[in-house]
């Protein structure tokens, strides 16, 4: 088996186990079992089971921060001084994770290890993803800054990470909201129509009003003693 063979069968068989079971509950000896090859290969590829996991997500997060930096000079180019507005920054990321995962496993398969990454105790997984990919998603927050000056910053962090909450369970979900869709709804759902269904959700979530203060309680007081 040539060397690029071994790794992709690793590599493979780590992101739909890691997927299916998370990141904890998958062992080396799981993955290598599966992948039939042995924990030498591991080791001598990766060095590590963090290594492996970083290795996983970078065959998605790769292209995908190629094609979004790219996505984004092309709206900055077109836009120029103005403002590009929320809805086309989220259909213009909207467009370029639809089109990563063709060239791997399923969309359902990455949004489950992106789900992963923030649900688990990863925390050398997080760090990887904002070292190596930062700067295509500080880019994108800015963009979205600029689109929303109404909200405050931690405002907006909020409502990012609800957004990115909800498409991680939708995506992920992808078959069991499709079957729902069919028997209940007599509804043959793509993905394109699922993300275009979501959309407005998203851009509503993000633009909502602020919400109000939460009232203050005035301190008890104490009855006067006898």
């Amino acid at each position: 088996m040539a060397q690029t063979d071994t790794v992709t069968r690793i590599l493979d068989t780590a992101e739909v186990l890691f997927a299916e079971r998370g990141f904890a509950e998958t062992s080396l000896r799981n993955i290598t079992g599966k992948a039939k090859v042995n924990l030498a290969a591991v080791n001598y590829h990766f060095g590590s089971k963090k290594a492996l996991i970083q290795a996983v997500f970078s065959r998605y997060l790769d292209p995908f921060s190629d094609r979004f930096h790219a996505a984004i000079d092309e709206l900055e180019r077109g836009y120029g001084d103005r403002v590009i507005p929320l809805e086309v920054l989220l259909e213009t990321m909207a467009r370029t994770v639809l089109e990563v995962p063709a060239e791997r496993h399923s969309l359902k398969v990455f949004m489950r290890l992106l789900g992963l990454a923030y649900s688990q105790a990863q925390g050398h997984l997080r760090r990887y993803i904002q070292d190596q990919y930062g700067t295509v998603f500080t880019r994108f927050v800015a963009l979205v800054r600029k689109a929303t000056p109404e909200l405050p910053d931690s405002e907006r962090f909020w409502r990012l990470h609800f957004a990115l909450g909800t498409v991680i369970f939708t995506l992920s979900g992808l078959d069991a909201l499709r079957d729902i869709a069919e028997k209940d709804y007599d509804e043959h759902v793509s993905v394109r129509d699922l993300v275009r269904r979501m959309m407005p959700v998203v851009v509503s979530a993000l633009k909502a009003p602020l919400p109000e203060p939460a009232p203050t309680t005035p301190p008890a007081t104490r009855e006067p003693t006898a």
